[in-house]
């Protein structure tokens, strides 16, 4: 997307009389129009009940201002804003009910379509409860995932920590602006997190704390994640919200016991009646995820760590699966949108992002301005 088709999206994005939902909605149907001033023609869109709104969004100064202003933050090094419509957009955050219309990242913006597992819990956790976190944080990691969380205090704090200091990917998805790190006591872990992982927020930059901020993120950060582990929770706790939002968007759930005297267990053993998965060890991950690790543990993929500069890589071959093979066939000689490949292989939005996402991380494929090639400097086996 250039940045005049941004500036418009983030022009709406800013504007009062504009809601997330009809930002969504808008985003979501192809046939609105996305160039220079024609936001305002929405008869062939169908949205004709919008024009009047998207007409004012379209002449208030402050909005555009403020799009502005978060154009030329896009600009600096590190800095990616990530629209729904963008290929890069995390394709299993894409699949959840209200997927974020927009995302400010700052760091590697790849790491966000890594394969992950959130951890969160209490901000009062335990000892216990951080020891655990980093028994399992360390573990994710080793086997080539990200882990994901929110920068709180406490349990997020210990997950995030352990990612790092164990040399792996973490994401924070924060209830924030971006460029406002909360809490201030976490600026110098936010800092070793953007060395090989990102912070993520769907708030503008500049956005404040509010309390309800955060359970709005949570789903988020189990929409990144192919599953959510619990560690310590009380049974009013925000990590329970991100449970539930984790079983709504059909993710595998876990939970870790704990003492019948720790009121931070009780929000665990709750999960654990309604069906989440108990979870001791790390192994108790790999035995329920099973085939969803199979894409983050394929032999001859690229660090993960390395992501950044994997793009143009040049790698042993790999055999291709079913439908990596009938992505190929597809795509031909020259550069190809994903529309045009989602057109051609019937494959879903959710299965074809994750194949081309495994392409391109084994350096069998490049996505440049959203257009997708083959490198056939470095084929795959039987093709």
């Amino acid at each position: 997307m250039n940045d005049s088709e941004l500036l418009d999206w983030l022009m709406l994005f800013h504007a009062e009389n504009i809601t997330v939902a009809l930002l969504r909605k808008l985003m979501l149907n192809r046939d609105f129009p996305v160039k220079g001033d024609t936001f305002s023609e929405c008869s062939s869109a169908n949205l004709e009940d919008a024009a009047s709104r998207i007409s004012d969004a379209m002449r208030s100064a402050e909005a555009r201002w403020l799009a502005e202003a978060s154009i030329a933050w896009s600009r600096l090094s590190d800095n990616t804003i990530i629209t729904l419509r963008d290929s890069t957009y995390p394709p299993l955050l894409r699949e959840i009910a209200d997927p974020p219309p927009l995302l400010f990242v700052r760091g590697n913006a790849r790491a966000l379509s890594i394969p992950q597992i959130a951890i969160v819990g209490s901000r009062r956790c335990s000892v216990d409860g951080r020891e655990i976190t980093d028994l399992f944080a360390t573990g994710i990691v080793g086997q080539g995932l990200g882990v994901c969380s929110g920068l709180a205090t406490g349990i997020d704090t210990a997950a995030h920590k352990a990612a790092v200091d164990s040399g792996g990917i973490t994401v924070s998805v924060v209830g924030t602006g971006v460029d406002h790190i909360y809490p201030r006591s976490n600026a110098h872990l936010a800092s070793r997190i953007l060395e090989n992982g990102a912070l993520v927020s769907e708030f503008p930059l500049g956005y404040r704390p509010l309390p309800a901020n955060f359970p709005r993120r949570n789903r988020i950060i189990s929409g990144l994640s192919i599953g959510v582990l619990v560690v310590e929770a009380a049974l009013q706790s925000g990590s329970l919200i991100t449970a539930r939002m984790a079983m709504e968007q059909n993710r595998e759930v876990f939970a870790v016991p704990g003492s019948i005297r720790n009121a931070l267990s009780r929000g665990c053993h709750k999960l654990i009646r309604e069906g989440a998965t108990l979870a001791e060890t790390p192994q108790d991950l790999w035995n329920q995820l099973d085939g969803l690790l199979t894409l983050a543990l394929e032999p001859g993929a690229p660090d993960l760590k390395n992501s950044r500069s994997t793009v143009n890589a040049k790698v042993p071959g790999i055999a291709p699966t079913v439908n990596q093979q009938k992505i190929i066939e597809a795509m031909g000689f020259d550069p190809i949108s994903f529309d045009s490949i989602a057109a051609r292989t019937n494959l879903s939005v959710f299965d074809l992002q994750t194949e081309l996402l495994s392409l391109e991380l084994a350096g069998a494929i490049t996505v440049v301005s959203g257009r997708y090639t083959l490198l056939r400097q470095a084929p795959l086996q039987g093709y």
